[in-house]
């Protein structure tokens, strides 16, 4: 009898024979001794290929028979002369199962679970997490909140929000296995007894559902609350592990404070009770796909580094666009305004990551090094006026639909000075961007909904053509697209077709749909499993967060001291026009994204 069959479920070894070719030891151990057939997993592959094999292939060749001619370009013939299967890609090879991370035993607590990032985005990840097989059993989730409901409403609550907003197909038996690790505590956040019961709770769970004392406390609630809960969970014992072997972490929702000294405030509470490994602060862009592709793009290429610097770079643009308005969010957004909510984390968390250096290694402590380095040479412009821009969505029409302006959103106050629009431009103090300017600008009720990173590169410095051969041709550019329609675009100049020499800007478009067979999965779901891993790259921690208030607490401060109010823009444009000027005082211009 031959070696048993090797299992199907991996990408094909890598061996001396080069490139989409089977090692000699990995291909005898896949079929008896004398047996001329291709090994049983390529032929398989070929079948599900949709590939016909030739007639009499495989079969031994007769005695002086003529050999087979030389098959096709593409395909590889392996030294020993047996045919293989032609190279493609192992990313588009649906037999790539790479073992998946897998959380051990665990649970989630979510405080907040009525609010709307719970339902959108919350219980859905959840869900699409134990549907792609990556909770373990026992998996328990449970929800605190002031409603009088019992864990059967709860439930309801979170099949509503699977069945409309979670990304993988409904499936019966993950429902009924994850339901089964479902409870409710109700109470305030102010209620002692309540979270004694929550305690009562968990460790119910560890019996019932062998969660194993581990657990993680999502604070899903506005800033304001996270003083009394972490305190409430230092009380209860909560936040404290039974025994070695066992962890508890606590999740924190952004904004991380106010301003620079009510998250220094925050940062000393909650690191009085948790200590630092188990502070997991989210930024959900930074659980985005393309977010850690510019890591990817940056230094695993040899092809961009090397032009990643102010000689060649012209300026850099970060844009993340918003169609909508603040949709019914008014208690939340009013007060905290586009530079807080979006400027300080957010973007600026994009800008450390493509303006950083290279780190020694991908652990957390390395990277987040790297990204507090850069955002500590981060310098404001010297005149405020000048290179910073603020707006706020007038009334109007928007997708042919008429629209509210934001005064006259429900719950905004009459002369209010929340921006719903902040642009600014910042530069870097290092060698490698000196002179090189960044600008950032968010806003709702804008042109569409895009998120991108564009570096924008310096002209060639000598045309050899006619000057009406470049009329149309602009800057050469490198453009991440962050969302939607993920995936990365280079514009270059290149000739037109015809007797005459006309340069025009063409695009190079790598996009992730028509790359990888595997969608990308959800940030929060990326962002959950690693809190329930233990595994914080891609969380910042609270000297990050300090350095940003530390950016944006100067623009806040002038802005409040200004006389002049946010500028009134037309939705389903791309803002006020001191936006534009800001750059046209650089005489450059904002990309339409």
């Amino acid at each position: 009898m031959g070696a048993a069959l090797p299992a199907l479920h991996g990408p094909i070894p890598q061996g001396r024979a080069g490139p989409g070719r089977v090692p000699a030891g990995h291909r005898r151990a896949c079929r008896g001794p004398g047996d001329p057939r291709p090994p049983v997993h390529l032929r398989s592959a070929d079948r599900r290929a949709g590939r016909r094999r030739r007639p009499g292939a495989g079969r031994p060749r007769p005695s002086g028979a003529p050999a087979a001619p030389d098959r096709p370009q593409g395909r590889h013939r392996h030294p020993e002369g047996h045919p293989e299967v032609s190279y493609q890609n192992p990313l588009r090879d649906k037999r790539d199962k790479r073992l998946p991370r897998i959380a051990g035993p665990s649970g989630l607590v979510i405080f907040g679970v009525t609010g709307d990032l719970a339902r959108k985005k919350l219980m859905p990840a959840v869900y699409d997490l134990a549907n792609r097989g990556l909770l373990p059993p026992g998996f328990s989730l449970v929800g605190f909140a002031r409603r009088d409901w019992a864990t059967q409403d709860f439930g309801k609550i979170v099949h509503d929000a699977v069945k409309q907003h979670a990304r993988t197909p409904f499936r019966e038996s993950t429902w009924r296995q994850l339901a089964q690790g479902f409870r409710f505590v109700p109470g305030d956040f102010s209620d002692d007894d309540a979270f004694d019961r929550l305690a009562e709770t968990v460790h119910e769970l560890d019996q019932q559902q062998g969660t194993g004392g581990n657990f993680a406390f999502y604070l899903s609630i506005p800033p304001s609350f996270f003083d009394i809960v972490s305190k409430q969970l230092d009380r209860s014992g909560l936040a404290h592990p039974d025994g070695p072997e066992q962890w508890r972490r606590v999740i924190i929702e952004k904004p991380f404070g106010h301003d620079l000294e009510s998250a220094r405030q925050l940062n000393a509470t909650v690191e009085s009770i948790f200590p630092p490994d188990a502070i997991f602060r989210i930024d959900h862009y930074l659980g985005k796909e393309t977010v850690q592709n510019i890591l990817a793009l940056r230094f695993a290429n040899q092809l961009f580094e090397p032009i990643w610097n102010a000689h060649y770079v012209d300026h850099v643009q970060i844009t993340m666009a918003e169609d909508i308005g603040i949709e019914g969010r008014a208690g939340y957004y009013d007060g905290i305004g586009a530079a807080r909510d979006v400027i300080q984390n957010h973007l600026l968390q994009l800008l450390a990551l493509v303006a950083m250096e290279e780190p020694v290694s991908f652990n957390a402590s390395d990277l987040r090094a790297e990204k507090e380095k850069i955002l500590s040479a981060v310098r404001l412009p010297e005149d405020l006026s000048q290179y910073t821009a603020r707006g706020q969505y007038a009334s109007g029409w928007a997708g042919g639909v008429k629209v509210n302006g934001f005064l006259e959103e429900d719950g905004i106050p009459e002369g209010s000075t929340t921006e719903t629009y902040a642009a600014v431009r910042l530069d870097i103090d290092t060698r490698r961007w000196a002179g090189v300017p960044f600008y950032l600008r968010t806003g709702k009720r804008l042109g569409r909904r895009v998120t991108e990173v564009a570096i924008v590169f310096k002209r060639a410095p000598h045309l050899p053509f006619e000057s009406t051969a470049t009329e149309e041709l602009g800057q050469n550019a490198l453009v991440i697209r962050v969302q939607p329609d993920e995936g990365t675009t280079i514009r270059f100049g290149s000739k037109v077709p015809g007797t005459a020499m006309e340069v025009r800007d063409v695009t190079m478009d790598f996009g992730y749909g028509g790359s990888f067979t595997e969608e990308s999965p959800e940030a929060y779901e990326r962002l959950i499993l690693d809190v329930l891993l233990g595994d914080p790259p891609l969380f910042p921690r609270h000297e990050e967060v300090e350095l940003s208030w530390q950016i944006l607490d100067p623009i806040e401060e002038f802005w409040a001291k200004s006389p002049d109010r946010p500028e009134q823009y037309a939705p389903g444009g791309w803002g006020p026009a001191s936006s534009d000027e800001m750059l046209a005082r650089d005489g450059r211009s904002w990309r339409r994204p």
